[in-house]
């Protein structure tokens, strides 16, 4: 486990940065572009880059409340109440909420000095640039997650195989194993956390289009939602007949297709055929025969659109 994560380093080394630059340029009060900058290390780039701008527009409407307030009744902590009052439900208006705190701590230098000086002024717009600058700096830099989404594209994939396969298994036998309920939860827990990666990473780039990898991540969910259906038949199947072992072997063919890349047109395309055949069988002969058929259909039917949800998505033009 460890200690220290990639951005508590950015972290202190950003604020330590931020000071010392402040102090350079001539700053005062320095120590709060270092405060400006660890509320501003973000985890993407768009995200730092949205919340930068935030901060610098809420600076500026705090800044200019700021200037009419003091200049017209004085420096007091009253009037810094009234300044609050007006500032924070104008800065929720304007979708500048991420800007409230650090701006409000910049205009006590204003109260504290007693002075709307043009020197001080300029001082509190320099401590939010270099604050907000530094942190767009060190976020320029955001290790790629492309390796640890491959990673969960392999485990999904999988994943789903094996459920498939259990399924498969459990047509024939009418039991779910001990392993596929295991199986089911684990998975669940990995799109989770492949679908928060995944939209990390798209976040991370401002030219090149990553939402490849959302879809796919999106996709995988869909169908595991199919798939939760699908399990849900397994409680009323109880006889084995032909059409059962037919779409058990159907059933394990799909586990075997589950990559990436197939477009599961094929496979759609067999199905048809299937169910063409087993329209053709003697019709149920007894209530428990009908009930275990529809149920057998239907589970078909999931199949079917787990197939075209794949199938969808392959046809998406993105990469």
């Amino acid at each position: 486990m460890k200690f220290i994560g990639y951005r508590t380093l950015k972290t202190g080394i950003g604020a330590s940065v931020a000071i010392i630059f402040a102090e350079k340029l001539g700053l005062q009060y320095a120590a709060a572009a270092g405060i400006i900058t660890v509320l501003s290390i973000q985890n993407t780039k768009k995200q730092s880059v949205k919340i930068a701008i935030k901060r610098m527009e809420a600076c500026i409407l705090a800044l200019a409340i700021s200037f009419i307030l003091f200049k017209s009744f004085g420096y007091h902590e009253v009037i810094f109440g009234v300044f609050l009052l007006i500032f924070i439900p104008l800065a929720v208006k304007f979708n500048l909420e991420e800007g409230i705190v650090v701006s409000a701590v910049l205009i006590t230098h204003l109260l504290v000095e007693g002075s709307v000086k043009t020197f001080w002024i300029l001082n509190e717009l320099g401590l939010m640039l270099v604050g907000v600058g530094v942190a767009l700096l060190l976020n320029l830099y955001i290790p790629s997650m492309e390796e640890e989404i491959k990673e969960d594209q392999i485990y999904i994939e999988e994943t789903m195989k094996e459920i498939f396969i259990h399924m498969s298994v459990a047509l024939k036998k009418h039991y779910v194993s001990i392993r596929e309920e295991e199986l089911f939860t684990n998975l669940e827990a990995r799109l989770k956390l492949a679908k928060k990666r995944a939209y990390k990473n798209l976040n991370n780039y401002f030219l090149l289009d990553t939402s490849y990898y959302v879809q796919y991540i999106e996709m995988r969910i869909k169908q595991f939602e199919t798939i939760k259906r699908m399990r849900e038949h397994f409680k009323r199947f109880f006889i084995t007949y032909k059409q059962t072992i037919i779409i058990s072997n159907f059933t394990e063919k799909v586990a075997h297709c589950i990559y990436e890349e197939n477009s599961a047109e094929c496979l759609l395309r067999e199905l048809e055929i299937l169910r063409n055949e087993l329209k053709k069988m003697p019709l149920p002969v007894t209530r428990e025969e009908f009930e275990n058929r529809a149920m057998l259909y239907q589970f078909l039917n999931d199949v079917e659109q787990f197939l075209n949800i794949k199938k969808e998505f392959v046809q998406n033009p993105i990469r």
